[in-house]
């Protein structure tokens, strides 16, 4: 692509609003900002379209979403699927409901009729309306966890998961098709209104959500008793989840449930915090405060689109402890499946389903309850698509599913990482371990006793713009063509290349396949059930380096975890 020619195209072209156009002269001598706006389009990762928002082909604005549902609608057409209608969902981030109209808009003009909520929603109910209202797909405008001059383009196919192939790579096909933005369809909104194909949704489909939730709590004599007394603080991060999560907690019995009033509203700012993320460190320092003083038995935060969890949880000595996704996905699978089992007995061909970077603790579940484990590719969409073969094939029942990165998804309602049923059934655990006169991290030290003491962490290296992307290539390149034979005191005894589709063991040199789509995804299985993987991230300029230890105790999985990412990072900077 020629970016300054088609910087050009956009700064003297009329089709694009005076706004734009004088965004881009402002850059008219920053020949580096130039191209990285227009040196390519944005393209779909593990979650779809995400960007930074701003005037440009590789930019979030309404043009770049507007081609985009020109290419999905043009597939949807293609496919004679239009009858059944597209459903478009959106978050508290900067655009996004001007994204959400623009994209609802052109499905208008193509005669696909929009399904539009009338405000902000979390991620997994678009999951959830798609289905229930029978949608040929779903869009949902979000960017998730990324800073706030992010935003993002997820596509959800019928099934209610986000895009996989064959999908995903046909509709970027239609996409790029798309050269000339004045072909791209759009209609007044209230035309679209009159000829029936811009329909605004809510209250009904939040309703019918909540019931879904409903169905999955196993314990409400447990809730029943001690959901009152249980001190619940929670903080919806500025995003969708604020509503959602205390009306199913409260409509459940959990009466002492405390938001952390800085983080209550709604805004794509987000000024108590400089990242988003449940995960980092910074999005619980509200909320800690507030728990200390409540003496409050967990607390809880979602991400700005609510298919994120992140949990600290208080032992009996009032100190508070962080569940990593690992450890509370773990937490909820032993206690959705053990109860399962108890109350109803589990399928013979019951299933837990994780990603390929999540921890080696839930092979251990899933062998004690002789149940399948499924490994998938990063991305809460190969989960769905799982459950999907599942209903199609007839063989496999779903028990539960989660991935590192903080996602897990109890029943089938919906096809992506659900943060409100994660919320309701942690603090339905909560509630039942409480009757035994436990605490959530008792029950998390019992299943370490029980399975052993797994510790698994994350080492990520930000490498921006154009180099920063040769960079990381360079660094899977490099590994790829030279692997390690030893990583602090392991030896690695197999090397996975998901790209190429073969996993050789060192000691025979005997090669299979993986079994999996190609993606770029490096892993080194080591002795004493540890293990590396490598992967440039979906969303963000990031090599991801994930690892995982087993140990005797807190401690010893605590010093060797430390021992291999300090082995990870010297890797890292010998490369840079």
């Amino acid at each position: 692509m020629d970016y300054q020619k088609v910087y050009e195209e956009w700064l003297c072209n009329p089709y694009f609003d005076e706004e734009t156009r004088a965004e881009l002269k402002k850059i008219s001598e920053d020949e580096k900002e130039i191209k990285e706006r227009f040196y390519a389009d944005l393209e779909f990762g593990t979650a779809g379209l995400r960007g930074i928002i701003g005037a440009g082909t590789n930019r979030m604005n309404i043009y770049v979403v507007r081609k985009t549902t020109q290419g999905l609608a043009n597939y949807i057409l293609s496919l004679g699927k239009q009858a059944q209608g597209v459903a478009i969902a959106y978050d508290s981030r900067r655009m996004s409901p001007e994204f959400a109209n623009e994209a609802a808009l052109c499905l208008a003009a193509n005669g696909i009729k929009a399904y539009i909520f009338e405000s902000l929603r979390p991620t997994p109910e678009l999951s959830f309306a798609l289905r229930k209202l029978g949608c040929a797909a779903g869009i949902n405008i979000t960017a998730s966890h990324n800073p706030p001059e992010y935003n993002g383009y997820k596509v959800y196919w019928e099934d209610g998961a986000q895009i996989t192939p064959p999908h995903d790579k046909v509709i970027m096909d239609e996409v790029k098709k798309v050269t000339d933005f004045h072909t791209v369809k759009t209609m007044d909104k209230e035309a679209a209104r009159q000829a029936g194909l811009y329909e605004v949704i809510g209250e009904a489909i939040d309703n019918a959500y909540m019931e879904e939730l409903k169905k999955q709590v196993l314990h409400m004599d447990a809730i029943a008793a001690e959901g009152k007394n249980l001190t619940i603080v929670y903080s919806p991060l500025h995003g969708t989840g604020n509503i959602p999560a205390r009306r199913i907690l409260k409509e459940l019995g959990f009466e002492n449930v405390h938001v952390v009033k800085e983080q209550e509203l709604p805004d794509g700012e987000f000024p108590t915090v400089g990242y988003p993320n449940p995960e980092a460190e910074e999005a619980f320092t509200l909320g800690l405060a507030m728990a200390k003083e409540l003496e409050a038995d967990l607390v809880l935060a979602t991400d700005p689109d609510a298919d994120r969890l992140g949990v600290r949880v208080r032992d009996k000595e009032g100190c508070y402890h962080t569940l990593t996704g690992n450890m509370s996905g773990c937490l909820l699978a032993e206690y959705e499946i053990s109860q399962r089992e108890a109350l109803y007995g589990l399928p013979e061909d019951g299933a837990l389903i994780k990603t390929i970077v999540t921890t080696n603790l839930a092979d251990a579940i899933a062998k004690h309850y002789q149940i399948d484990l499924i490994e998938v590719l990063t991305g809460f969409k190969y989960i769905g698509q799982q459950i999907l073969g599942f209903e199609t094939s007839g063989k496999g029942s779903y028990l539960f599913g989660f991935e590192e990165s903080y996602g897990c998804l109890i029943g089938t309602h919906a096809r992506d990482k659900d943060a409100i049923v994660a919320t309701m059934a942690l603090c339905e655990a909560a509630a039942y371990y409480k009757t035994q006169g436990k605490t959530l991290w008792d029950a998390m030290i019992d299943l370490y006793e029980k399975y052993g003491y797994y510790k698994d962490d994350i080492q990520s290296i930000t490498l921006k713009g154009i180099e920063g992307l040769a960079k990381i290539q360079e660094i899977m390149d490099t590994l790829r063509k030279n692997p390690p034979k030893e990583l602090a005191g392991y030896q690695v005894t197999a090397v996975r290349d998901y790209k190429a589709d073969t996993i050789q063991d060192v000691a025979t040199g005997q090669i299979r396949p993986t079994g999996l789509p190609s993606s770029n995804v490096l892993y080194y299985d080591l002795t004493e059930d540890a293990w590396l993987c490598v992967r440039p991230s979906g969303t963000e300029p990031k090599v991801k380096f994930y690892y995982g230890v087993k140990g005797t105790s807190l401690n010893d999985a605590d010093e060797k975890s430390a021992k291999v990412g300090k082995a990870v990072l010297e890797i890292v900077q010998a490369m840079l």
